[in-house]
């Protein structure tokens, strides 16, 4: 016998809770980095090819672009590493529970904030 079950298909109403989000970022920040690495790695090998190269890379980073590239890679990295290093400490048996995994969450991502602000006053000023 077919159950009725209540359809909601509007995800905008949806509020997933502390812990849902930090781990959907994380595995969003990891995708992130994949595509990252691609302008990581093409900076650096470029780099390395001759004295013109390196100076064409290194006046290509003082643009504005270049700063946001950077600045969204360190970020990026910065979440990924906070939420990874939750996630071990959630594999060890700690903040698996409610309150305590939702306090975990809050911190990762209000430290992230920070840490993305002082990135970015890192690489603009």
């Amino acid at each position: 016998m077919k159950k009725q079950r209540p359809v909601n298909l509007d995800l905008s109403t949806i509020s997933l809770p502390a812990a849902a989000k930090a781990s959907i970022l994380h595995r969003v920040t990891g995708v992130a980095m994949f595509f990252a690495l691609v302008f990581v790695i093409w900076a650096w090998a470029y780099s390395l090819q001759s004295q013109a190269s390196f100076d064409y890379v290194q006046s290509l980073m003082t643009s504005h672009l270049a700063k946001f590239i950077a600045w969204g890679t360190i970020t990026v990295l910065t979440y990924h590493l906070l939420a990874g290093i939750r996630h071990l400490v959630m594999d060890m048996g700690h903040w698996e529970e409610l309150k305590s995994g939702t306090l975990s969450a809050n911190i990762i991502m209000v430290l992230w904030l920070v840490l993305a602000v002082l990135a970015g006053v890192w690489l603009w000023f």
